[in-house]
Formats: C-alpha cells, structure tokens, sequence
C-alpha cells in the first residue's frame, strides 16, 4: 500500500510538471509588458527614422517614420512606453513632441486622447 501511494503521488507531480511544461511555464519570472514579448528597448531603435520628428515640433516627419508609426499606433500602450524608455530618453526624444507625429503624418485611425503620461495622442 505504501508503494503504491509512493507512485501515485510521483505519478501525479510529474503530470503537473508536465501540465506547467505545455503551458509555457519554464521556471522563470517572464514578465510580458505593454509590448508583449518585445523588449521595449529594441522597440524603440525601430523608431530611429523618427528621431528628429520626435524632438522638435516644427521638424519634418518623414515618409518611413510615418509607416512605423502607423505600425506602432496599433498598441498605444506599447508605443507610450517606447517613449519613456531610456534609448529615447538617450536619443532626446521628447514625449510631448512625440504624440503629435500621428496627426503631422495625417494617420486618419489614431488614438486621439489616449495618454502617454500626461501627454494625450492629437
């Protein structure tokens, strides 16, 4: 009886392990932010092209950086933190500069409103 409840209990940690296993579960701390699985700093070299728009009002926003726009636009959220990360804080990006480029590329599905920060999307 002893060997028995000895198997059964082997037996039902190992489906366990194996239920965690299938369900992605690999014994690390993975945290998915506002990007999914995307590291927001690799994210945010994807925004080179939009360096200059990004830091002054009156720079021209260019035909590229209004296509990864668009791109990014999909996930606001993701995009808010792109915009506080330290890559665009080491490039000088300015956030309130920033959510303006939408509407300077004439991007017709944008969220107006939505915050990044205290800085709303025009």
């Amino acid at each position: 009886m002893e060997a028995a409840m000895k198997y059964i209990c082997v037996l039902v940690f190992v489906v366990i392990m194996a239920i965690g296993g299938f369900n992605g579960v690999d014994g690390h701390d993975t945290y998915y932010g506002p990007c999914g699985k995307h590291n927001i700093e690799k994210e945010a070299e994807k925004l080179a092209p939009c360096t200059e728009a990004a830091k002054y009002w009156n720079a021209p926003v260019s035909e590229r950086c209004c296509t990864i726009m668009e791109k990014k636009l999909k996930n606001p959220s993701c995009l808010c933190a792109i915009l506080f990360s330290q890559t665009a804080y080491n490039a000088g990006v300015k956030p309130e500069v920033t959510v303006t480029i939408p509407k300077r590329c004439n991007i017709p599905v944008r969220p107006i409103g939505h915050k990044c920060g205290a800085f709303p999307f025009v």
